[in-house]
């Protein structure tokens, strides 16, 4: 396995623990996450979620994680999302994939089929970084501004 890319590629050693389901791919050029899909049945009422298996494992290169994403298409059409968004797959991580789902429809269950596409894998290179610990942080503009400091929402009155 090379830590190199290959023209803006990285290579992703795969094991297909499910020889009869597809590898993750893209839908479109351009596109960052491949299709991960599920290989098992379910059903999810609403409110319910499930931890379904992929029927992958992968090998990452050092210096990079994937991160599972939910598919907008199926938030927007069908309230499926997942409850770890983005989950993280480390580059040590040599187990099977596994996304846990969430029907946030409050009327309507999901019926999901074996190699129906569940969510998205994105690849990147991510950094190690070193913890120093100091007295004090450096300023900056937005200082310790946080959780809605910027606005966004009609205020209340």
């Amino acid at each position: 396995m090379s830590s190199d890319t290959l023209g803006g590629r990285v290579e992703i050693l795969i094991r297909r623990l499910d020889p009869d389901l597809p590898v993750p791919g893209y839908a479109r050029p351009g596109d960052a996450g491949a299709d991960l899909v599920t290989a098992e049945d379910a059903v999810l009422d609403p409110g319910q979620r499930a931890t379904v298996r992929t029927g992958i494992a992968i090998a990452l290169p050092d210096g990079y994680a994937a991160f599972v994403h939910p598919r907008s298409g199926l938030a927007a059409r069908h309230g499926l999302t997942l409850v770890n968004a983005p989950g993280t797959v480390d580059s040590g991580y040599r187990g099977e994939i596994r996304v846990t789902l969430l029907n946030t429809d409050t009327a309507a269950p999901v019926k999901l089929t074996r190699g129906d596409r569940i969510a998205q894998l994105v690849v990147q290179r991510v950094e190690y970084a070193i913890f120093r610990e100091v007295g004090d942080l450096p300023d900056s503009v937005r200082g310790t501004d946080g959780f809605g400091s910027t606005g966004g929402h009609a205020a209340h009155r």
